[in-house]
């Protein structure tokens, strides 16, 4: 069978993780790179209000892609177990399914969010200062949604059927086209945080026509399809979503994580710094996705890898992956710590100009906040490992973990201990307590099904 162009069961481990972690991670760099241009280009054109604007708007674009991250994970994870079994209809059923339940609730969410945008601002966190510059970047962004949707489900999607390159191209482009036209729309046209919002509006709309039209013309193996529509073929519909979704659950949480991270953190700084708080903060946050890129990106380039061999019954090769998996996330996240702890001042000058007081409160707590780094992506590979041996229990829960039970009270306490150093310092505890979670329960005798 010409499944793809990379055998998942007898390729030797470390070149094939390597082969799809280099490609998969340049990729997901230059996905977060779409909101860090922003915040580059807002925070130099704009300044500090316009960063706390778009952070305050951010927590809607995550759930979005979450949702796809969900859908496109949730549906990589099945397919990759049916072509392992040789089963090549069920698995380009199950991702066609998948396609259209995103673009289905992409719409519906779309429709209300522009139907009150108000409304979803103040839910947001947005001060009356801020209104404006909310509304400006929340309804131009907004349309576009759905398309970010559609490539963050085909790049799971893509990578299974073998094309790494191609899934790294989809991100790439989108990433070039954000910087050109951010430049363009906010300097030479001066249109503010609105052309911020429509350069990266056009970008994703681009990157989310090309992952579809690769599936429609150019896929090898794992292609759309046509689907029944009888009332026996929709049940069929709505078990394999059902089944989707509860797999690819805790990377809907991981990203649902950064927003309570995003949410929580704005309404805390703005409580105990005001303005410049939250746009200290936004500078951060502007930051973190690329963070949990790096998790991603390992729980990602194992996927295929893992659930393919999982599928066959190959045990060895499941272990093996899953120990490199690890070992790769905990350098990674060292090695960023290591790059916030000791360059605060040159990070946030991309954003911001350092002489302002949003810019101290982010050089003071930028470090603070780093030393959550190393937790932060050694917790999202391993769920992802979880969620790819369809482990789905303990996935939830330490994605759970980290996106609420531990991350609000975090948030509460915290600068009621230590003041503004404890607002920094919560999310770093948050991940902390998760990593203590899974170690233990990798510990207590679960080795063998990890």
């Amino acid at each position: 069978m010409q499944r793809d162009a990379i055998d998942f069961g007898t390729v030797n481990i470390p070149s094939l993780f390597g082969k799809y972690f280099v490609t998969t991670l340049l990729g997901m760099v230059s996905m977060s790179a779409v909101t860090a241009i922003d915040g580059i280009f807002i925070g130099h054109g704009v300044g500090s209000d316009g960063i706390a604007a778009v952070n305050i708007c951010v927590p809607v674009w995550m759930i979005f892609t979450g949702l796809g991250l969900m859908a496109g994970a949730g549906s990589s994870v099945v397919a990759s177990i049916h072509l392992a079994r040789g089963k090549v209809k069920a698995a380009r059923l199950n991702v066609t399914q998948a396609i259209l339940f995103v673009t289905i609730v992409a719409v519906l969410v779309a429709g209300l969010i522009m139907t009150f945008p108000e409304t979803t601002a103040r839910m947001l966190g947005s001060s009356k200062n801020l209104m404006p510059l909310v509304l400006d970047y929340l309804l131009w962004i907004v349309p576009a949604l759905p398309f970010q949707m559609w490539l963050s489900v085909s790049l799971f999607i893509i990578r299974l059927d073998g094309a790494p390159q191609y899934a790294m191209w989809c991100s790439v482009i989108t990433a070039i086209i954000n910087t050109v036209l951010d430049w363009l729309f906010i300097f030479p046209l001066d249109m503010g945080v609105k052309g911020a919002a429509i350069a990266t509006g056009i970008s994703i709309i681009v990157g989310g026509c090309m992952g579809i039209g690769y599936l429609l013309l150019r896929a090898r193996v794992v292609r759309l399809i046509k689907l029944k529509m009888s009332r026996k073929s929709m049940r069929l519909s709505l078990r394999n979503i059902g089944y989707q979704c509860k797999i690819g659950s805790p990377a809907l949480l991981g990203e649902a994580t950064i927003a309570v991270l995003m949410f929580m953190g704005n309404q805390v700084f703005m409580h105990y710094l005001g303005d410049d708080g939250v746009g200290a903060f936004g500078v951060a946050c502007y930051y973190t996705p690329f963070v949990f890129m790096f998790g991603n990106a390992v729980a990602q380039s194992a996927q295929p890898i893992v659930s393919f061999n999982y599928g066959a019954g190959k045990m060895d090769r499941v272990l093996s992956v899953s120990r490199l998996s690890i070992i790769t996330a905990v350098i990674c996240g060292f090695v960023g710590m290591m790059l916030f702890v000791l360059l605060p001042g040159p990070l946030v000058g991309l954003f911001i100009g350092q002489e302002g007081n949003a810019a101290r409160i982010a050089i003071d707590g930028l470090p603070l906040f780093a030393l959550g780094y190393i937790f932060y992506v050694t917790n999202v590979a391993s769920i992802g490992l979880l969620q790819s041996l369809e482990k789905m229990k303990p996935a939830m829960l330490f994605a759970c973990l980290r996106g609420l039970v531990f991350i609000v009270p975090s948030f509460i306490i915290m600068p009621r201990l230590l003041g503004d150093a404890g607002i920094w310092l919560a999310m770093a505890v948050s991940e902390a307590l998760t990593t203590a979670a899974i170690a233990l329960y990798y510990f207590l005798g679960r080795r063998r099904n990890f």
